[in-house]
């Protein structure tokens, strides 16, 4: 864009400054339509020797479409979240007048703050006819929306009168991905995150880098890898690109720290998790970086008093007693006296005396609390019939559907 100062009419001839503002992008591969026939069809071998002919070919690939040659930018193009905007400033002078004093600026507008982008905020003490004042500048965009690029000129002619012009540039910043996220408690403290990863751009991206930042309270695993002998391999293969609309599943296990793994109460209240870094490039190597906000979850409500298993096997006889583990959490604020009662299901059978005191409680203490019992039923059974009363304030908790258990008949064959 060209913005020229006018003369003033019945007056002399001031200096005039020419105003260009270009968007620097990187230039795309060049295709063309390669056309050919058969060697019997009427134009016999005309169009391959063209093809061989054509600068823009690939010597020994003529048919490919992808050429030798790069194309530059015939637009303005997208730009979009995470990406870096670059843009080219020259004034120059196109009379035959020297001017002085001349102050380029450069200010970058958005819904909700204006930043200047100039590298340098000093005058130029004179331009001489025919010279220019060139500047590059960037700036990592953070925000969508409408964007305006304010391009200002401030100079002194011969004549001693100051002059000043601007000129407006709006463009339209986009969404390159839509990430969704859902998060999993687990019966332990552990949370899993899943993290959706949409590329709902036009070109594909190689996705360099998508990685959880946990709060403080966490430690984070990632589960998008196979452990294949000493080394991982990620799941989405060895050339990590994401075509346009397709999606992507990131998946986390995030562990309390063991300084917050025992205080029930903490945890229980945890609601900030952290933040996704995801880092792509697109075609010839142009980066990107988004970081969402903190992700947050829904506090899980554990209630006064919390239980959960350490131990429980996948599969158990009919029958015959096994084992599991309890851990019984105090997530109230007060001291709780607790009394154990089992009740049988149709198909649970717990063995042991039910009605046992369990002792007193502090508050975010816990106990381990080691139950026998037997199925009576084959299947996949739920563990139930688990109550929980405090004598202090006569109030009973009870627990329902803890943990599934496979039982088999040790009797049949598995051809049975």
């Amino acid at each position: 864009s060209v913005l020229n100062t006018q003369p003033k009419p019945n007056g002399p001839i001031f200096a005039s400054l020419a105003f260009t503002v270009m968007r620097l992008t990187k230039p795309t591969l060049f295709t063309n339509m390669p056309v050919t026939c058969e060697d019997r069809d009427l134009p016999g071998d005309l169009f391959g020797r063209l093809m061989k002919e054509d600068p823009s070919t690939i010597k020994g690939a003529e048919a490919l479409m992808l050429g030798e040659m790069l194309t530059l930018p015939q637009n303005f193009g997208n730009i979009f979240l995470g990406e870096t905007f670059s843009s080219y400033i020259s004034v120059h002078n196109d009379s035959t007048q020297e001017v002085k004093d001349i102050l380029v600026k450069a200010d970058l507008q958005t819904s909700s703050q204006r930043l200047n982008l100039s590298a340098s905020n000093n005058t130029v003490t004179e331009l001489k006819p025919e010279s220019c004042i060139d500047d590059v500048i960037h700036h990592e965009v953070k925000e969508i929306g409408t964007h305006i690029l304010v391009c200002a000129v401030s100079y002194t002619t011969q004549a001693g009168e100051k002059l000043y012009f601007r000129k407006f540039f709006k463009f339209q910043v986009l969404k390159p991905l839509d990430v969704k996220t859902k998060f999993y408690n687990a019966e332990t403290d552990e949370v899993f995150l899943e993290a959706q990863i949409q590329n709902i751009t036009t070109s594909p991206m190689f996705m360099e880098k998508v990685s959880l930042e946990p709060s403080m309270m966490y430690n984070v695993t990632e589960l998008n890898t196979v452990e294949t002998g000493d080394e991982g391999t990620s799941t989405f293969g060895k050339m990590s690109y994401l075509q346009p609309m397709d999606t992507r599943q990131y998946l986390y296990c995030l562990k309390p720290k063991s300084e917050f793994a025992e205080k029930a109460g903490v945890i229980k209240g945890v609601t900030v998790i952290g933040k996704l870094d995801i880092v792509w490039k697109t075609n010839l190597g142009e980066k990107g970086r988004l970081q969402t906000s903190q992700l947050q979850r829904m506090a899980p409500g554990y209630g006064d008093v919390r239980l959960s298993l350490e131990m429980i096997p996948d599969t158990v006889n009919l029958e015959e007693p096994f084992d599991i583990t309890c851990k019984i959490t105090n997530c109230s604020e007060r001291t709780m006296d607790l009394v154990l009662e089992m009740c049988n299901t149709r198909s649970i059978h717990w063995c042991g005396v039910s009605g046992r005191q369990l002792g007193k409680v502090s508050p975010s203490a816990s106990l381990s609390l080691p139950l026998k019992l037997l199925s009576s039923v084959q299947g996949l059974q739920s563990i139930s019939g688990l109550r929980l009363t405090d004598t202090f304030l006569k109030r009973t908790y009870e627990y329902d559907d803890i943990a599934q258990v496979c039982v088999v008949c040790p009797y049949m064959s598995r051809e049975s």
